[in-house]
């Protein structure tokens, strides 16, 4: 389902906030482990998260971490039917470059997905950092997998820290 997600900084997107949790990591050649790892250490981070109260998950839909917690939310909310799922792209076509697999995985979660936010309406250099600080913004803990290298995914964390945003990391001890 594509829909447009619309917040501001009332007293009521501050309350959503505290049940809302987002993902960030590298794209699976950056990443030390495989993607059954990754697919099960995510399970047990959401399965964390919902035990804490989260109900709402964002996604940034990107190939590896963003595309593998969706997938899990989407495997989850089977046994757990209140949770919802927030897919934000950065810009329309984002997967256009991609591989069938990924574009075919990135499709059934869009048109799984109770919400879809589309941050910019073209690509442009600035694009997906405004989708990971909507991301953020929009959150009030962050899933991590980071390999301490530089990119979005450092930028992320940093922008959680300075938010005073609670970061669980999967993949890097210690960063704890």
């Amino acid at each position: 389902m594509y829909m447009l997600f619309i917040g501001g900084d009332s007293m009521v997107e501050r309350a959503l906030r505290r049940h809302r949790c987002c993902f960030t990591g590298h794209r699976p050649e950056k990443l030390r482990m495989g993607e059954s790892y990754y697919q099960e250490t995510l399970n047990h981070a959401i399965r964390e998260a919902v035990d804490r109260g989260y109900c709402t998950f964002i996604s940034g839909m990107a190939r590896g971490i963003d595309i593998w917690s969706a997938e899990q939310l989407l495997c989850l909310r089977k046994e757990y039917p209140e949770l919802h799922l927030i897919c934000a792209l950065p810009h329309p076509d984002f997967e256009k470059n991609w591989t069938p697999d990924w574009q075919r995985r990135y499709h059934a979660i869009l048109n799984a997905a109770d919400l879809v936010r589309v941050i910019s309406p073209s690509y442009s250099m600035s694009c997906y950092q405004k989708r990971n600080e909507w991301m953020v913004c929009h959150s009030s803990l962050l899933i991590a997998a980071y390999n301490v290298s530089a990119g979005g995914t450092r930028n992320t964390i940093e922008s959680a820290r300075k938010q005073h945003i609670e970061i669980l990391f999967i993949d890097n001890p210690k960063e704890k």
